[in-house]
């Protein structure tokens, strides 16, 4: 009932910038990215004196979907911050941004929520996922990733990705083109994203079995016997660990020289399968 918290849900709070990924008309969906264009809106905003000399607040959801000019951008304005001014960056991958970045800011953990709440404020707003557990494991506790899982067909996505790196150390060919043919598609931007993230996700699931052994909750069926062949012992989970930090740049480059989408995928897959075959020979 606060006034501020009304106008905050208006998105009328003068103090208030919110940073995130704008919106294509001509093609009538959101960018891709989070460009320049709006992180120098986000200076702009900063020039503006507050009204009552207060504190201003901006929020940038997701700092993970900045493109490589706007988290330079960024970059320059954390090295000199406006006085008076709170930024909350909000990162669901945190080992995919600049170190330089992560090493201005101070980390805020927040603990994913469980299956059951999860499953609950999903049903809040009228969703009812049909596997709240897969969904929880993937979508870290997040309702927004969550959601996102939902409405691009996620949990398929990842079961057909699990399937796929199942046939390691050697990918099957056929089912390695399927997949790529799938995610690359004309206008599938969208689900190619998604299948990056993914990608990243399982390589961060792999690394984790390595060092903890199989994971209580399997995000696609036979995952977690998966995991635990393919990094069966510390130096594996290491292996894994830095292909996800190797291939987590290949996607920025990527994007940012606006990489064939099927070229990009199909590389990733290919490291996937040297360092799998480098543990596998170890």
């Amino acid at each position: 009932s606060h006034p501020v918290a009304r106008r905050i849900l208006a998105m009328a709070e003068p103090r208030l910038f919110l940073l995130r990924r704008p919106y294509d008309e001509k093609a009538g969906r959101l960018r891709q990215d989070i460009t320049v264009d709006e992180v120098r809106k986000m200076k702009s905003f900063f020039a503006l004196s507050a009204a009552d000399g207060g504190r201003r607040v901006a929020i940038i959801d997701a700092v993970d979907e900045m493109n490589t000019s706007a988290a330079n951008a960024l970059l320059k304005l954390l090295e000199e911050p406006p006085a008076r001014v709170t930024l909350f960056l909000i990162s669901h991958q945190p080992h995919r941004l600049l170190p330089t970045i992560r090493s201005r800011c101070r980390v805020l953990g927040l603990h994913p929520l469980s299956a059951p709440d999860l499953t609950a404020a999903l049903t809040a707003i009228g969703i009812a996922p049909d596997a709240p557990d897969a969904l929880a494991a993937l979508s870290g506790g997040s309702v927004g990733q969550a959601v996102r899982l939902l409405r691009q067909d996620g949990l398929a996505i990842y079961a057909g990705l699990t399937t796929l790196l199942a046939t390691l150390p050697r990918l099957d060919r056929a089912a390695m083109l399927k997949l790529v043919d799938a995610a690359a598609a004309r206008g599938a931007e969208d689900r190619f994203t998604l299948t990056t993230d993914l990608i990243d996700l399982f390589l961060a699931r792999a690394a984790r079995a390595g060092l903890l052994g199989e994971p209580d909750v399997q995000g696609a069926p036979g995952e977690s016997r998966l995991l635990v062949r393919l990094s069966p012992h510390d130096g594996a989970a290491r292996a894994w660990a830095n292909a996800a930090q190797m291939l987590a740049q290949k996607v920025r480059t990527g994007r940012a020289v606006n990489l064939d989408p099927a070229a990009l995928l199909m590389d990733m897959l290919w490291s996937i399968e040297a360092t799998a075959q480098s543990i596998a020979a170890a």
